[in-house]
């Protein structure tokens, strides 16, 4: 079959599909309201205002908007006046996307991949380019924006063989979606060989986004002075998932001297998860301390210094990722001790803290790759040789201070993508 009867098919099923999605997010929305809001937009119906000549931004999820976040302050200081038009399909991405909007700017969930509506979406914002954050890649958005006119960029584009794999079980969509897009800006040189065999016009390889993070120094002090005020090291689970919590809890009870020498602070990757954790925390008989009823990060620290050795903290608190790694001698990096490809080991090392990963690094293997070859992170294979390794992190106080700063150079080493971005999108941004 040709690849216009796979489209026209593949449209069918979409919209077969729609009744199903609706009960997904009414089901996800139980946990997480947000899903059961604003949902006409999915299929293109949309209260707020139109217009034309917006720069569309999709970030599907909270790692594609925070790659967003990094990116969006350089566009408006370099195109003043810029209207953005930011998408996301998951809760977490919208909410946090909130706080990039500007006088002028509109959010939306992402429309549902039907040819109706992608051209409702089209024709009611009518943006002049379209900037995907790193995997987001929809056959009928491809279709409908080349038909229209509208460039459509895959930035700081990312393509692990897993998903190279399953990409290739369905060629002939995967290829008519990769194939296009106007530009591919990928971030290594893997990705650029797995993303042309599936057709993408890779046109540079310039590293990860992710690694031009901005510190903030107001997090960094908090983390610090929370530090200062504790009795013993700080080992931090961060952005962790289902299952990685129960092992390291796990892994803690029988390892009995890893709770006098070191304080255990876990950071659930979602937040509808928080309560969760909390209760597996309580039920595997520790103690627990939860970050939200404390005013600060310093007033938590002075509770957990005087609590007993069998009390872990709950980092159940919002945008302070990095105090919790400023606070920490060493981070398990969570996504990584399940199959899940791992979040962003990079964070943690900006703010000084060394990394021990897991086996499942797919959607971060260049970086943990030299990561690891600089020897500002250590490979492990289950949770309980995670604990052990970050344990030895925390047992080198001589050499702690030299230890943040490397993983601070290293960081710094790698940045310089925004830049190169940048440049590159001149062509396709607002003139004037």
């Amino acid at each position: 079959m040709s690849s216009r009867v796979w489209l026209m098919l593949y449209g069918l099923v979409m919209r077969a599909l729609q009744p199903l999605v609706v009960h997904k997010l009414g089901r996800r929305s139980r946990d997480e309201p947000l899903y059961g809001q604003h949902i006409p937009e999915r299929w293109g119906h949309y209260a707020t205002p139109g217009g034309q000549g917006f720069v569309w931004v999709h970030a599907v999820s909270l790692g594609e908007t925070r790659v967003a976040a990094l990116l969006l302050p350089h566009l408006r200081a370099k195109w003043p006046g810029m209207r953005l038009l930011l998408t996301h399909g998951t809760a977490t991405g919208r909410e946090a996307g909130r706080a990039l909007l500007q006088p002028g700017d509109v959010q939306v969930w992402q429309p549902w991949d039907t040819p109706s509506a992608v051209q409702r979406f089209l024709h009611h914002f009518q943006p002049r380019v379209g900037l995907l954050m790193e995997t987001e890649v929809w056959p009928n958005w491809v279709q409908a924006c080349q038909a229209r006119g509208v460039p459509l960029l895959l930035l700081n584009a990312r393509l692990s063989e897993k998903s190279y794999q399953q990409a290739q079980r369905l060629r002939v969509l995967s290829h008519t979606a990769y194939a296009g897009l106007t530009e591919v800006w990928a971030q290594t040189e893997d990705d650029a060989r797995r993303l042309r065999a599936l057709g993408a016009n890779v046109t540079a390889v310039l590293g990860n986004l992710k690694f031009d993070v901005p510190l903030d120094d107001r997090l960094q002090a908090a983390g610090w002075q929370a530090r200062a005020r504790l009795s013993r090291p700080v080992v931090v689970l961060a952005s962790s998932r289902e299952g990685e919590e129960q092992a390291l809890l796990q892994a803690l009870q029988r390892t009995p001297r890893a709770l006098d020498q070191a304080h255990w602070l876990i950071v659930p990757r979602h937040p509808q998860r928080f309560d969760e954790v909390a209760d597996l925390v309580q039920a595997a008989g520790f103690a627990l301390l939860r970050r939200s009823p404390c005013d600060s990060l310093e007033q938590a620290a002075d509770r957990w210094t005087s609590a007993d050795e069998r009390t872990l903290m709950l980092g159940d608190s919002l945008g302070e990722m990095g105090a919790y790694a400023s606070m920490a001698q060493a981070t398990l990096m969570g996504g990584s001790f399940e199959p899940l490809g791992g979040q962003n080991l990079i964070e943690p090392l900006a703010y000084g803290s060394p990394v021990v990963v897991g086996p499942h690094t797919f959607n971060f293997e260049q970086a943990t790759r030299e990561a690891l070859r600089a020897g500002v992170a250590t490979r492990v294979s289950t949770m309980a040789e995670g604990v052990l390794a970050a344990l030895s992190w925390t047992q080198q106080p001589s050499q702690e201070t030299a230890s943040s700063q490397h993983c601070r150079d290293f960081v710094q080493q790698h940045a310089g993508a925004v830049a190169s971005s940048l440049a590159r999108l001149s062509p396709w941004m607002p003139k004037g």
